[in-house]
């Protein structure tokens, strides 16, 4: 057992207990209502990190009045303020799974979807919350109740202050629908359909974006047949700030639990894949991760996993599923409700519910980080956060939100969630110091194989980044600490004639990256490959689009 005291920040407790640490922070609630609260959602300022902007689905259960709560807090989330319902114009219009981004002038923005007129709707605020603007439509059909919005704040990207909006249409053909605006929620362009001619029902939509001002959503096919559930997920990305897209229906199978849990108050649940892109400075900067809920699908087990594939170019192909949570496979425990945020310094980190130290009808709330782009995980127990999932009066048939969620805002992660610890559903908050969470001891900088990466971004236009390790010694018995091995990687083009050498040089052990620049070169398919002395040799295949 390790004990941490930290009286600069929060006390913290550290204990190891079933594979996992337990971390004892304060629990917030960051807006004692007397209406349901649910599926929370936050964003943080891009000039002042201390102003955090949050919102839920709110529900009278005396009236069944919906509406979408607005919170600030000014002292980096300890004290809020706020209202349980949003003040702007048509506010019995309000239909909750709101939508939340600050832009880098501090103006609030908030979409939702519609009660009285089906649609998708947006407002702003200049006041910090406290007056709003007319609502907007972006569309006025109906819609999924699982989009969402996102702001590019990259400081590099040629599309830095855009917004960008992704539902699903519940009629035919069951389009993802994406709209995106230039003028801080001003106005809106009209909405695209992203993938035409769409196989299934598709359901869910998540979008983010890139330091280069890439975007990238993701979303599920659905099953025709019943029970239905979500059967693939799908992918597509714009360069040119949404008005193109490029998109795959199929990017891996998955088997979501889209249905009910019996054993938790028979809650309505889902398995919709969520993005997220590492926007650090480190060696995985520009991949993309997807995290989904998957069940009876390997890697995921007879109950509810929390699974994850990851792209290390661009989107072009996805890994195999990566178990996120580490109890006992097959062991009757669910995990639930996964969100994923990815830290400054290229940490992932998924928020979820998990019953795996409670009853069946129970939940507690749990933290899964990895620091090595989610080849290993470490869990953290939140303890004293465990309750009796149930249905909320006034929502939809089984309904208890769909989603909770996790921000990082610099050395900290700010998790949200929503429980009925007072009777009632509200939503509830943690800061969690990363600086105080322990991870695994490895060896350090140990390189088991020889091996070339997929260059990044790929296409590319005109510069990309290609990787590649040596092994660590003695795992070659032919070579020696004393010896480095000789490496050279160079480019040819389709007809085998080299255009550039990369690397020719002695390299010790560990990871490299090296930068090709073909701004001299012509556009088309060209092949890297890496040979080294002791009879390694990999070529992999890069596409350059001026």
């Amino acid at each position: 057992m390790k004990v941490i005291f930290n009286f600069l920040f929060i006390f913290l407790f550290i204990s190891i207990s079933l594979a996992q640490t337990i971390l004892n922070v304060e629990k917030i609630r960051i807006y004692p209502g007397t209406v349901t609260q649910t599926e929370p959602i936050a964003a943080f300022s891009p000039v002042d990190p201390s102003f955090i902007y949050a919102s839920a689905v709110t529900i009278n259960i005396n009236n069944f009045f919906k509406s979408e709560g607005i919170y600030t807090s000014t002292n980096g989330g300890l004290i809020w303020a706020g209202n349980d319902t949003c003040t702007g114009s048509y506010y019995l219009n309000h239909g909750g799974d709101p939508g939340v981004a600050i832009t880098s002038t501090g103006r609030l923005i908030l979409t939702h979807i519609g009660s009285l007129f089906p649609g998708v709707y947006s407002h702003y605020s200049d006041d910090s919350g406290k007056t709003w603007s007319d609502a907007y439509t972006i569309f006025s059909d109906q819609v999924e109740d699982k989009g969402s919005l996102t702001i590019d704040n990259n400081p590099g990207s040629h599309y830095k202050g855009n917004l960008y909006s992704v539902w699903v249409e519940l009629a035919y053909p069951y389009g993802i629908q994406t709209s995106y605006s230039t003028d801080s929620g001003v106005s809106w362009n009209s909405p695209d359909t992203i993938n035409h001619g769409a196989p299934n029902r598709c359901s869910g939509g998540s979008i983010t974006t890139d330091r280069n001002g890439s975007v990238y959503v993701t979303w599920a096919g659905v099953t025709t047949d019943f029970p239905v559930h979500e059967d693939f997920a799908s992918f597509a990305s714009s360069k040119n700030g949404g008005t193109t897209w490029n998109y795959n229906q199929n990017i891996f199978d998955m088997n979501g639990i889209n249905g009910t849990l019996s054993s938790k108050g028979n809650i309505r649940v889902n398995g919709l894949p969520q993005i997220e892109v590492d926007n650090s400075d480190g060696e995985r900067n520009g991949w993309i991760y997807i995290v989904t809920t998957e069940i009876n699908l390997t890697p995921a087990g007879s109950d509810p996993d929390i699974i994850l594939h990851r792209s290390t170019n661009d989107g072009n192909s996805w890994s195999e599923g990566i178990r996120v949570n580490q109890d006992q496979l097959n062991n009757g425990k669910i995990q639930y409700f996964p969100f994923l945020a990815i830290d400054d310094k290229g940490g992932l980190n998924v928020l979820f519910y998990d019953d795996r130290n409670t009853t069946s009808d129970s939940a507690d709330v749990f933290l899964a980080r990895s620091t090595d782009g989610g080849d290993s995980w470490n869990e953290f127990e939140i303890s004293g956060t465990r309750f009796k999932p149930k249905a909320i009066a006034g929502g939809s048939s089984n309904y208890q939100g769909d989603h909770i969620s996790l921000l990082p805002i610099g050395n900290k992660l700010h998790a949200f969630w929503m429980a009925d610890y007072t009777g009632i559903y509200q939503v509830w908050s943690s800061i969690i110091d990363l600086n105080l969470t322990p991870v695994k001891e490895n060896e350090p900088n140990v390189v088991e194989n020889f091996k070339l990466y997929q260059n990044y971004p790929n296409p590319f236009n005109p510069i990309t980044k290609i990787r590649y390790t040596i092994p660590t010694f003695p795992s070659f018995p032919l070579l020696s600490k004393e010896r480095d091995v000789r490496v050279r990687l160079k480019v040819n083009d389709v007809l085998g004639n080299e255009v550039a050498t990369l690397v020719d040089d002695y390299k010790p052990t560990g990871s490299y990256e090296v930068e090709f620049d073909a701004s001299k070169l012509p556009s088309g398919i060209y092949f890297y490959r890496l040979q080294t002395s002791n009879g390694f040799t990999s070529t992999k295949k890069l596409v350059l689009l001026k």
